[in-house]
């Protein structure tokens, strides 16, 4: 039976398609079997635990193939993954993984590789397929398989050699990077996040670790992170070249003579104890002398000459709404950073008190989202607190969950309010934020980095925290 195409968005369907039904957070496929039939679906695949309920659509339609299989979503990535030519056994795929990072890395890959190899990135802020593009916003940090496999196939088409892809935790477990051969990967580090979904740090170590099992070269590691050795077992399980990279401990890489001043950080790469470059770059804080590590030991695993990174790494711009600077010459340095979890924020606090002048404040604003989980917004409270001089609690994208009652399980984590202000509405309390900060002041405003959205109920309306900066820091300058 020739198949015109795969779908499991029964809206998409035509005459041919073959129609997968998955079971997502919101909708259940199964739910739309008989409107994919209704639309020309010729094959339905469904879940072998549903064949019992689905036996009298079995029976009505008995010109339709139907196939029940364990696991419909693994089916989807694989048949998705044969349809589309099984791109990434051409495609050098370059998977990053990690809690906090994954953005920034994959920018700096495709930054450093556009000077000699065609590379395009996947992730969080969409696809870009050249450092100058604009982003095509694709909805999820990893989409859904068969869209990955499609524009796999499409850059492939189109003559690039590489992409650089962030491999969300959901993704792993979803199955949506299924069938993927990653050439190298990276794991930038494992802290709280995502516990909402994962519910322990065990599992969500564990959908980290399944995407070992489909990299067929290399992967670097983090030395320095809590679950490296427990990273390190499961890639000598999969026979894996091992890099590690560090500052604190024993690595293949280390960075030595770290600097950072208002103008970018810099320090000496060390490759097996002796120096191999000096690396300068326009971005700052301790997490970005690793995030810059990865990219540069990808980039070498790949072939590239120190030279050649010496040409590039000072031209390489910071990534937007990643401890992104908006300043004027009157106002406090505005540092936005889409930190969302404990260690993200506690990073780009430091990383902010690095550049911090003597006698100056240090002021963080900071909301937690609603509908995710509860137990980092007392963490990351504490965290705002004792790394602050004066912290704005705020609401972030409060979803379906009352922003007071959100609130108030962040203030949980303070353990007094001297230099603590609550103020509710986000435009706000960004704005009584720049007012409260001298010239000489820092201000980071943490949560939501590039998203020029919140999420109010079931609504998104437009939000930007850099425009309102802008906005703030002009009215004030005028």
């Amino acid at each position: 039976m020739l198949v015109i195409s795969i779908e499991y968005d029964s809206r998409k369907v035509k005459k041919g398609s073959s129609f997968v039904a998955i079971t997502g957070e919101k909708s259940d496929g199964h739910s739309f079997i008989e409107a994919a039939i209704n639309k020309g679906a010729t094959k339905i695949i469904a879940d072998q635990a549903r064949k019992d309920e689905l036996e009298a659509l079995v029976k009505k339609y008995k010109a339709v193939e139907f196939l029940f299989v364990a696991d419909t979503r693994d089916e989807l990535a694989r048949l998705s993954a044969e349809a589309a030519g099984n791109p990434s056994n051409k495609l050098k795929v370059i998977g990053i993984t990690g809690t906090n990072g994954k953005t920034t890395v994959t920018h700096l890959i495709q930054a450093i590789f556009a000077s000699k190899r065609p590379c395009a990135l996947l992730g969080t802020m969409g696809l870009k397929k050249t450092v100058s593009d604009t982003y095509l916003d694709l909805g999820n940090t990893t989409p859904q398989s068969k869209e990955i496999q499609d524009i796999m196939g499409d850059l492939l088409k189109e003559n690039f050699e590489y992409l650089a892809m962030e491999v969300s935790s959901h993704a792993v477990d979803q199955k949506r990077t299924a069938y993927i051969n990653f050439k190298s990967f990276a794991v930038t580090n494992l802290t709280q996040d995502h516990l909402d979904y994962h519910v322990t740090m065990n599992n969500y170590f564990k959908a980290k670790a399944e995407a070992l099992k489909q990299v067929s070269d290399c992967v670097v590691l983090n030395a320095d992170d809590e679950y490296f050795e427990e990273f390190k077992k499961e890639a000598e399980k999969q026979k894996l070249k091992i890099i590690t990279v560090s500052i604190n401990k024993d690595a293949n890489y280390q960075a030595r003579n770290i600097s950072y001043d208002e103008s970018g950080l810099s320090y000496d790469l060390i490759k097996d104890g002796s120096k191999l470059l000096r690396v300068s770059l326009k971005l700052n804080g301790t997490f970005n002398v690793f995030n810059s590590m990865f990219a540069i030991v990808l980039a070498l695993n790949e072939g590239m000459t120190v030279s050649e990174l010496e040409e590039v790494l000072p031209r390489l711009e910071p990534v937007a709404g990643r401890f992104e600077v908006i300043q004027s010459e009157s106002s406090p340095m505005c540092i936005v950073d889409y930190a969302h979890s404990p260690d993200g924020l506690e990073n780009v606090l430091q990383g902010a008190r690095e550049l911090l002048k003597l006698g100056a404040k240090l002021v963080c604003l900071f909301g937690c989202g609603g509908d995710r989980d509860i137990t980092k917004r007392p963490k990351m409270a504490k965290i705002a607190y004792e790394l602050s001089d004066f912290v704005f609690v705020t609401s972030d994208n409060p979803r379906t969950e009352d922003p007071e009652q959100i609130v108030a399980d962040i203030l949980t984590g303070i353990p007094e309010m001297s230099k603590v202000k609550v103020v509710i509405d986000r435009r706000t309390a960004i704005q009584e934020a720049i007012q409260s900060c001298s010239k000489e002041d820092i201000l980071v405003i943490a949560g939501k980095g590039h998203e020029d959205y919140q999420i109010i109920g079931e609504t998104k309306i437009h939000f930007d925290d850099r425009e309102e900066v802008r906005s703030v820091i002009l009215s004030v300058t005028k």
